[in-house]
């Protein structure tokens, strides 16, 4: 056949990724969900391991609405009334208005003019950074920004790029000012929550900074911000990063719809002159299908829950237990990044000893995520848990109870 050849060096490339502990694996095949009971909160049958349940310590649902009757309801109303595909993108198609209302509703919570939807977070920033990107164009980005910012940039070809070390507003103010008469247009781009860390950006001071400097480029210095783990996750009001750390100043807020409003799609929000221009410029808009009917109706439904006290509710709940779980793993002497978001992040630093936890855990019916290089740096390996509001005190403390067990079993 004629991919023999192909075929045998692309299986030592994997080959080669597997020996190192690179090697994603086969991804698990879910089959059956047992709805909350009890103590418990909602449990998973995986193909091949028959009626064993799992508790999902890896889902980036943080609020735990994906499986809320009335988020359900509201799609399958929407669907049968629109069907189940969008038939065709929308500079073709049309639009529905669920999709408008969607984007006004997202605007309206975020403090913005207007707002689009896009297939998925990663194709927001890919279209968007495109389309903001002239050849006059530098672009100034934080060291551990999530992957999709990292090949946005990559695509777009700025007339420079430039990193500063994480967090580190010293080295982004040195960036901002070695630019200065370089370029017309500065684009500062950073994760509102670091995805591997849960850590925040200090938002407050980048936008300082950039307003500080903005008169001495021609076209502004642009903050775009990706706060798709933040926004519906963390804030008095679920408004993410921003609101964490009481910002004023992002210029383009991009987020998802796949992790905490636990629908499926991504998003961006602006005044009317970006959108405007995006919807005529972003490829990844003006060739993809965008979300069902059905996913606007139901992340509609979900923006209208975070509003009502129910909403506020479950924020709380979701702060309360990632206090306890951060508490109970800091008792075992293990490390973590402390933060309010509730990503946890137990710093193992030690590939086959992150894959030992992992292992472990999933044999006692924990799901969680191992992250090694290159995913993270050399040193970082990491074991990410991510609490949701559909856990419950029993879940949070039967998984550090585990935790504590292989700890003793492999002490000395």
């Amino acid at each position: 056949m004629a991919l023999d050849n192909l075929s045998n060096v692309l299986n030592d490339e994997v080959g080669e990724l597997i020996k190192e502990g690179r090697a994603k694996g086969k991804e698990d095949i879910f089959v059956g969900v047992k709805k909350p009971e009890g103590e418990k909160g909602p449990r998973y049958y995986l193909k091949g391991y028959g009626e064993k349940e799992f508790l999902r310590m890896n889902s980036n649902s943080y609020l735990g609405v994906s499986l809320d009757e009335d988020i359900i309801r509201a799609e399958e109303e929407a669907s049968h009334e629109f069907g189940v595909g969008p038939g065709a993108v929308r500079f073709i198609n049309g639009t529905f208005k669920a999709h408008r209302d969607l984007e006004k509703k997202l605007a309206e919570f975020h403090g913005y003019e207007d707002g689009m939807i896009f297939s998925c977070a990663y194709a927001t920033m890919i279209g968007v950074f495109n389309s903001m990107t002239s050849k006059e164009t530098i672009i100034i980005s934080d060291e551990l920004n999530h992957n999709c910012i990292i090949n946005a940039i990559r695509l777009s070809r700025p007339k420079d790029k430039k990193l500063f070390k994480h967090n580190n507003m010293d080295e982004l103010e040195a960036q901002i000012k070695d630019s200065i008469g370089k370029c017309r247009r500065v684009l500062v781009v950073t994760d509102g929550v670091f995805s591997m860390r849960g850590d925040f950006a200090p938002l407050d001071i980048v936008c300082q900074l950039s307003q500080k400097y903005d008169k001495e480029f021609p076209e502004n210095i642009i903050v775009m911000v990706d706060d798709s783990h933040g926004v519906g996750a963390c804030g008095a009001t679920g408004r993410g990063s921003v609101e964490v750390k009481n910002t004023d100043g992002v210029d383009i807020l991009i987020g998802t719809l796949g992790k905490a409003f636990g629908v499926n799609g991504g998003y961006v929000v602006s005044n009317e002159a970006v959108t405007r221009y995006l919807r005529e410029k972003a490829v990844t808009y003006i060739y993809s299908n965008p979300i069902t009917v059905g996913e606007s109706a139901a992340c509609i439904k979900v923006l209208e829950f975070l509003g009502s006290d129910k909403g506020l509710e479950r924020l709380n709940q979701v702060k309360k237990l990632t206090r306890r779980f951060e508490d109970g793993i800091m008792s075992l002497d293990l490390e973590i990044i402390e933060s309010e978001h509730p990503i946890v992040p137990l710093m193992v630093r030690d590939t086959q000893k992150t894959i030992d936890i992992v292992d472990f855990l999933k044999e006692n019916g924990i799901l969680a995520t191992g992250l090694n290089f290159p995913v993270v740096p050399r040193g970082d390996q990491t074991i990410r848990f991510q609490v949701n509001g559909n856990h419950t005190l029993s879940d949070i403390d039967y998984v550090i109870e585990v935790l504590r067990r292989f700890k003793e079993s492999h002490s000395g």
